[in-house]
């Protein structure tokens, strides 16, 4: 066996050569080749067919016509439009003399066209050739300008996305900031539909100054200058332990009416058999719910051990009022009742807001 035998008949080449000229070649000299990666100039302009108003159908037409090349025989098109036609997957031949001539209008195909409109080469016994088809070497000539505009295209895809990473960092900020914003769910809609760049970076914009906002109207910790006195210390960690303590229950002047919390958060009371009374009712559907929103047994108890039954009640109507405001369930429950969060979670003030936004009195 032979090592031609070894080569596979549906190979692909990947790179030609394609002699310049070939059909006004009027001198026996050789012409000089250029290997040229003919399948690279392709996927440019596949990449930027959008820019030269090109679709989907011309570039399988343009793929079937780049097979037909072989290495070595120049740079045009001899086969039929039937044969086209058939290697592009069953195009009709109006379709295909649509899509040449649309290749012909923007100046990536030529037509050489033969007395009998057939499609072949000749050449003289000096070494002359005509050749007479479908000519791909203006597209090959623009190889330059489509792999510039492939590249400018490949590196404005990239910056959108570093820009919508940015904006989906914001408004994680903005959410973990303050949950009944409706700025980042308002943003999030805007991001499904395709954007410039220009849109992305006003949409970034316009979130930086959301944040810079929120960071500037909340006061933040002031700092507590202690001096070394036993006796102050003292007084420091009593104040600390009483402060831990409010925080841990409700203070008698800001106890939360059942009636309120079952009011506002009328998500978690749609799911009651029977009508909520007391805290203990209240307790018991929570922890009916908790599973139900991805939250396992072992962190609700862990929650009412660190913040008290009451408080992780609330959490659970809460966060189930707020819906798809909150992207992880699991995890702001965890963040607002043993996490970093915990101190700061007032059901108090957020049954207020959830009770402005949603137009129902507190």
């Amino acid at each position: 066996m032979g090592k031609t035998a070894l080569v596979p008949r549906n190979m692909t080449f990947t790179k030609l050569s394609i002699k310049r000229n070939e059909a006004h070649s009027g001198s026996g000299e050789a012409t000089p080749t250029t290997e040229t990666d003919i399948w690279a100039i392709f996927r440019a302009l596949r990449d930027s067919h959008t820019k030269f108003g090109l679709r989907s159908g011309h570039m399988q037409t343009l793929q079937a016509m780049l097979s037909f090349l072989k290495p070595g025989h120049g740079d045009t098109v001899f086969a039929s439009n039937h044969e086209i036609c058939r290697r592009a997957g069953g195009f009709d031949e109006r379709t295909l003399r649509r899509h040449i001539d649309r290749f012909v209008e923007l100046g990536f195909m030529k037509r050489h066209d033969s007395p009998n409109r057939k499609r072949y080469r000749v050449r003289s016994s000096d070494g002359q050739c005509l050749s007479y088809g479908l000519s791909l070497a203006p597209l090959i000539e623009r190889a330059n300008e489509l792999l510039a505009t492939a590249q400018e295209i490949e590196n404005r895809r990239r910056d959108c996305i570093f820009l919508r990473k940015q904006i989906l960092t914001r408004l994680a900020q903005l959410e973990e900031f303050d949950i009944t914003d409706t700025f980042p769910a308002e943003a999030r809609k805007i991001l499904r539909r395709k954007m410039s760049m220009i849109e992305y970076r006003a949409l970034l914009a316009k979130a930086d100054a959301v944040c810079k906002h929120l960071s500037t109207t909340v006061d933040g910790p002031k700092a507590t200058i202690l001096s070394g006195s036993d006796g102050q210390n003292d007084r420091h960690h009593s104040k600390s332990e009483k402060e831990d303590k409010d925080l841990e229950s409700f203070d008698s002047n800001q106890m939360l009416q059942v009636e309120t919390l079952t009011s506002v958060c009328e998500q978690a009371t749609a799911f009651a058999t029977n009508r909520l009374r007391t805290w203990q009712d209240v307790e018991a559907h929570a922890r009916t719910l908790a599973p139900m929103m991805g939250i396992h047994p072992r962190s609700y108890e862990k929650a009412t051990t660190a913040i008290g039954a009451q408080r992780a009640s609330c959490a659970i109507f809460i966060i189930l009022q707020l819906g798809n405001r909150i992207r992880d369930l699991s995890a702001y429950f965890h963040s607002i009742t043993v996490g970093r969060r915990a101190n700061q979670f007032n059901p108090s003030a957020l049954l207020e807001r959830l009770a402005d936004l949603e137009g129902r009195p507190a």
